[in-house]
């Protein structure tokens, strides 16, 4: 049994945005969302926030709001603090933008800050810079159907000691990742002491089965409802 406890979320939905202890999240639900603007976010001003497309705006505003709601967004030195993010769409918005900016012209306007995220990880990299973040940085597209394999292969990153602590999530603008809905949600995990009784815990079965709160968790949605 792997058992990790649950520090803090964060999440971006149609509805709107914050941190998971504000009490204000409902879930996903269908609709358009409203783009994430830096003030959302941060109180100075920020160039590269302004140069980031949409979809990187969004995973980085969950995961901001993940750490702040952990506790552990203000940093001094660099943390051994991984990200694990599970996209089935990813950057393909803005992979067509690009591609519309090289096609005119045989390219010569192709635009470079366009460019610079057409990968699904880029906002990774984004987190790991503004947060002093030196774990592990993945994006993968798992396609199961449970959505949970991203979060049980967070457990085990902690719990064989390649990161001391787990951002995990799921990002998508359409409706068709694992939130089946427009979104971001990410979720900060560390290794739960034994020796506490914890509320927010965790757990990762021999057999494969997910537990919050000794609830059994068959698919995403149970534990987002649960959260």
């Amino acid at each position: 049994m792997m058992n990790c406890k649950l520090c803090g979320f964060g999440w971006v939905a149609v509805d709107g945005l914050g941190v998971g202890s504000s009490g204000e999240f409902n879930g996903f639900g269908d609709g358009q969302l409203n783009p994430v603007t830096r003030k959302d976010l941060f109180d100075r001003p920020d160039r590269r926030f302004g140069r980031m497309d949409e979809f990187s705006r969004l995973g980085l505003a969950a995961i901001t709001f993940a750490l702040r709601d952990a506790g552990i967004e203000e940093w001094q030195q660099k943390r051994h603090i991984g990200v694990l993010a599970d996209t089935y769409s990813g950057c393909l918005v803005t992979d067509c933008d690009y591609f519309n900016s090289v096609i005119p012209d045989e390219g010569i306007f192709a635009s470079p800050q366009i460019f610079a995220y057409t990968l699904s990880n880029t906002f990774l990299g984004e987190a790991a810079l503004r947060f002093g973040l030196t774990g592990n940085c993945q994006v993968v597209n798992c396609g199961a159907d449970d959505g949970l394999a991203v979060i049980r292969q967070a457990m085990e990153s902690i719990h064989w000691g390649e990161d001391e602590r787990m951002v995990v999530g799921f990002c998508d603008h359409g409706s068709v990742g694992a939130l089946k809905a427009p979104g971001a949600l990410f979720l900060v995990l560390e290794a739960a002491d034994p020796t506490q009784e914890l509320s927010q815990q965790l757990s990762y079965a021999d057999n494969g089965m997910l537990y919050f709160q000794q609830h059994e968790i068959h698919c995403l949605n149970d534990l987002i409802n649960a959260l």
